[in-house]
């Protein structure tokens, strides 16, 4: 569930007067299934969100339901192991990883902040969470580094962006456009797809695409940002306009650049492109032929396999 609706799920049932508990992921090391960020929110009869799943999400959400039950209001951090070898704060799994865990009734977030909170969410706009002991706060701007920190039991603190959701640029509305418009939209990217055929059926109803936009290819420098949230597919409709895009965005920084097509069409282009004078270092830094190796052929199949290289990525980096 994204992140938001988790927040949304909070807030109305705050407003009902329905007591919520919140659950964050402060840290994850190892194989741990949920990740640094992960929340879940809980009342006594329904839940959104996940920090893991398991026998270990099941007897969190057991404690927090007890916790609403007798109205107890305390912040809480726990450390969850996932080794039956562990002599002490054993999670009752066994993929070897552990997690830390922050418990705060929705009281511990002021009413104001966990509206801004979604509002960011929604459109977009980068703010800090902060979460301590002394509950959970949002900050327009911060000094301090993202992560959790811990001294003791007592002292330890997780700052959080939120509102800056990674952009996927696709080059290209085809059919495999869209059906990675589809996928990405599901990760929680911010979906841009650019095309030079305002015509086109697969563009018009891409209703998956946050932005689209009608471009000249042979115009693309400077129109897509650098930097490290910045992720980018290109899959124009044809080998010259492939060529046209490729020769303007090599070189450029980006968390992902990646080029469709056959081995054989690469292969040609990667000389045309030497012939030219790029660098082998530019040309390696091309994921191309773009995706996973999964023999995909669907337009569905080619959307997953690029979408899973770059979860491995993503993933990598964190």
């Amino acid at each position: 569930m994204m992140e938001q609706n988790i927040w949304k799920f909070a807030l109305e049932r705050r407003m009902q007067g329905i007591p919520v508990g919140l659950l964050v992921v402060m840290e994850s090391l190892g194989s741990s299934p949920g990740r640094q960020g992960f929340k879940m929110a809980i009342t006594s009869s329904e839940l959104a969100g996940s920090v893991g799943g398991g026998i270990m999400e099941h007897k969190m959400v057991e404690v927090v339901k007890d916790l609403l039950e007798k109205d107890k209001k305390e912040i809480w951090i726990k450390k969850q192991i996932h080794s039956k070898e562990s002599s002490d704060n054993q999670s009752g799994m066994i993929c070897s990883g552990e997690q830390t865990l922050a418990y705060f009734p929705i009281e511990a977030l002021s009413l104001k902040d966990h509206l801004d909170i979604i509002q960011s969410l929604s459109a977009g706009m980068v703010r800090y969470l902060e979460f301590s002991p002394n509950g959970v706060f949002v900050h327009l701007y911060f000094d301090k580094q993202t992560g959790f920190f811990q001294q003791d039991r007592l002292d330890w603190s997780f700052f959080e962006l939120i509102g800056s959701k990674p952009r996927i640029h696709i080059i290209g509305g085809g059919h495999v456009g869209l059906a990675f418009s589809k996928v990405m939209k599901l990760l929680s990217f911010f979906v841009h797809v650019y095309d030079n055929r305002p015509e086109l059926n697969t563009l018009i109803y891409n209703e998956f695409a946050d932005e689209k936009t009608i471009v000249d290819y042979a115009k693309m420098d400077g129109i897509i940002p650098e930097g490290g949230n910045e992720w980018v597919a290109i899959m124009t409709f044809g080998y010259r306009t492939d060529g046209v895009v490729i020769r303007q965005l090599l070189g450029r920084d980006f968390s992902y650049l990646g080029l469709l097509g056959s081995k054989a069409k690469i292969s040609r282009m990667w000389d045309e492109l030497r012939q030219e004078g790029f660098s082998e270092r530019d040309l390696n830094r091309v994921y191309s032929p773009i995706g996973i190796s999964i023999k995909s052929q669907t337009p569905e199949e080619i959307a997953i396999s690029i979408a899973a290289q770059i979860i491995q990525i993503r993933n990598l980096e964190k």
